[in-house]
């Protein structure tokens, strides 16, 4: 099944403030590599069939490049992103500007603070929406009314797991992969009650961002450290493509931040 990518080229992309435990302003960040890892990451998508739309970067947000944080799309309607920190905060109007102007007319401009995809991943009959580090658990009931599908709440423990999308992804609409020291334990037992056959990663996968990774139901780009989860979805039977995004690791990125579905 063909999907619809928004993602922002990383013109501005740099490490200029600390947000998440992944960020060094001292060590900073290769724009031009980032750059460079962006497109291939693109090119990736469009190979395997995909249709990719682009949203103009602006100047002073280096952290646009991570466009699954902009908003969250489930039938049409777009729930928009309302960020924590106010380094970012410019993001969320930017992002459903994009898509009120692409003809998205029933798009929600939030009352509380969510940031997007990174804590809200759709599946076919639930979305799952995490709290603890960014998005108010009062997000979740907001975004459940207006999308009219049931959102379950996981609550994240590990602030290296700021993001739902950190530390789990949907390997289709029915399935997950996911790391379970990020949850809290009631959230595991969640897990464990509604995905039985899920994959289970390692902290060592883990920890490179190996489950921000985006799946098509067949196909998996990931971080291409993640080695022993990327053996363990070869053996389930998806094709794996691993890419490098090292540089916008810097930053807390993998290739699911810079990727916002498009679901109409």
């Amino acid at each position: 099944m063909t999907r619809h990518y928004l993602m922002c080229r990383p013109d501005h992309f740099a490490v200029e403030y600390a947000i998440n435990p992944w960020m060094d302003p001292e060590a900073g960040a290769d724009r031009e590599a980032a750059v460079r890892q962006w497109e291939t990451l693109k090119r990736t998508y469009e190979e395997l069939g995909h249709r990719v739309s682009l949203i103009d970067p602006l100047e002073g947000l280096p952290d646009m490049v991570f466009a699954a944080n902009g908003a969250l799309v489930v039938g049409g309607r777009v729930y928009g992103a309302r960020f924590t920190h106010p380094q970012r905060a410019a993001e969320g109007p930017a992002y459903l500007e994009w898509f009120t102007s692409n003809g998205y007319d029933r798009a929600l401009e939030a009352t509380f603070t969510n940031e997007g995809e990174g804590d809200f991943l759709t599946l076919d009959r639930l979305i799952l929406a995490g709290t603890g580090f960014r998005t108010d658990v009062t997000a979740h009931r907001e975004a459940q009314e207006f999308l009219g599908r049931a959102v379950v709440t996981l609550h994240l423990v590990d602030p290296r797991f700021y993001h739902l999308d950190t530390a789990l992804f949907p390997l289709n609409g029915h399935n997950v992969a996911y790391f379970p020291g990020a949850f809290s334990p009631s959230s595991q037992e969640v897990l464990r009650n509604l995905f039985p056959d899920a994959v289970i990663a390692s902290e060592d996968d883990a920890a490179v961002l190996g489950l921000n990774a985006v799946s098509d139901g067949r196909n998996v780009v990931i971080n291409a450290e993640a080695a022993g989860l990327q053996l363990e979805l070869k053996r389930q039977g998806f094709e794996v493509i691993p890419v490098d995004l090292s540089e916008l690791r810097k930053a807390g990125g993998g290739p699911k931040c810079c990727t916002l579905e498009i679901r109409d």
